[in-house]
């Protein structure tokens, strides 16, 4: 197990929550529709990928798992954050960050696809 993984996968997974339920109590009557849905992709997107980390974080250590792990840890900070910053603080600016984490969560998930077919190719021709 990669312990450093799972502890970021635990800290996103907990933060995904308190900010999740912040939103629905907390935020629900004063951010408006547009906001509020800005804010729960937020939330969604950091708690599918925190999952994702923590299963990375349980496979065995492999050079592109580890590169996929740190990019969900870049990609959960630079979406997530930023759209939690946009909604909250209504930054328009914040919203060009946003791409760029989702384009480290899709490298994460094309390092996972890449490192399971060199797996699978080992498996097999090994």
């Amino acid at each position: 197990m990669q312990a450093r993984f799972m502890i970021f996968a635990a800290v996103a997974g907990f933060l995904g929550v308190a900010m999740g339920a912040f939103g629905a109590h907390g935020l629900k009557n004063v951010l408006s529709e547009h906001y509020l849905d800005i804010y729960k992709t937020a939330v969604s997107y950091q708690m599918w990928h925190a999952l994702l980390l923590a299963l990375i974080a349980t496979l065995p250590r492999q050079k592109f798992l580890t590169w996929a792990g740190w990019a969900l840890v870049t990609g959960i900070v630079l979406f997530s954050g930023s759209l939690y910053l946009l909604a909250i603080l209504n930054i328009g600016w914040l919203g060009m960050i946003t791409p760029l984490g989702g384009l480290a969560f899709l490298l994460a998930w094309g390092l996972l696809a890449y490192a399971a077919f060199l797996h699978q190719r080992n498996s097999t021709h090994g």
